[in-house]
């Protein structure tokens, strides 16, 4: 660890001062659940002047903690790839026609997902997620406000959302969906009326298709009854195996979001969110596909 902190407090190679990346990923764990870089700065508010990483408690137990918790959680990738896909025989993937990804039933399946809204740029909109009666949904409900805060740059305001938490393996490595089984998404909801967005992340290859998301309008119609809507992956601008028309990015989360610019209440009670293989839809793509150029 003191070899750690002696690299990390700037060592020199090359013969100039840096700060070698790769220890930010494996240490990261162990630096009090801090952010080494942050990705969105308030307009008008101050950059931080000290790193994350310098209140640091690197402590050996802690260590120790974290080896056994990755390595139990190796041990358990392990199985589950030896058994089959997503810890299932062969033959029962293969003959998988709908799987649920999630469903509302426990204060531990909340916390698979993180609300925000525009109180992250200096808006006034509200939103909270809680357990629904019986504790047999998630009612996300809230306030929306397009007031525009008053900081000289931002010129729209509005939105509140909710996304589901990436999903991360053994030693924080990134893991994907794999939905080549299926070609749409099937959803039990119970809405006000109001639209919402329903927006897939993907894990692009380039750093200027990093905020890139595909969306899809879900038009609720309100009242007492609940609907099942299905979304074909085509209508996402997505293959019909689920990954990205263009470049098969996988994808790597899943949202909501409310911004139709009407001040007021809104909620939305979703039941489930899963996935379905409709034999019905013959469609592989919605939008007028381009060809790539090509040396002659």
């Amino acid at each position: 660890m003191a070899l750690a902190v002696m690299l990390l407090n700037g060592a020199s190679f090359h013969g100039g001062c840096c700060r070698p990346k790769i220890l930010y990923s494996s240490l990261g764990p162990l630096l009090n659940n801090s952010k080494l870089y942050s990705s969105y700065r308030r307009p008008g508010a101050e950059p931080e002047k000290k790193l994350s990483w310098q209140n640091a408690d690197f402590s050996f137990k802690k260590v120790i903690e974290y080896l056994k918790t990755q390595l139990s959680l190796l041990k358990k990738e392990t199985q589950d790839y030896l058994q089959g896909p997503g810890g299932h025989p062969l033959s029962q993937h293969l003959l998988e026609q709908t799987r649920v990804l999630w469903q509302f039933r426990s204060q531990e399946d909340l916390n698979k997902w993180v609300i925000s809204s525009d109180v992250e740029i200096g808006g006034k909109s509200k939103v909270y997620i809680k357990l629904g009666r019986n504790n047999q949904a998630a009612l996300l409900y809230g306030t929306l406000n397009t007031e525009v805060p008053r900081d000289g740059e931002t010129q729209y305001s509005g939105y509140c959302s909710m996304r589901s938490r990436p999903a991360v393996g053994s030693f924080n490595r990134k893991k994907y969906y794999d939905w080549s089984n299926f070609n749409s998404l099937y959803l039990r909801v119970r809405g006000d009326g109001r639209p919402w967005m329903v927006n897939i992340y993907t894990d692009p290859y380039f750093s200027h298709q990093k905020d890139d998301l595909y969306t899809y309008f879900m038009f609720t119609r309100g009242g007492p009854y609940w609907e099942e809507i299905k979304i074909p992956f085509s209508k996402f601008f997505l293959s019909s195996q689920g990954r990205v028309q263009d470049n098969q990015h996988p994808i790597r989360t899943l949202g909501f979001t409310i911004g139709d610019k009407v001040d007021g209440p809104f909620q939305l009670e979703i039941d489930f969110i899963g996935l379905l293989n409709d034999r019905a839809h013959k469609e592989k793509f919605a939008y007028e596909a381009y060809d790539k150029n090509t040396p002659v």
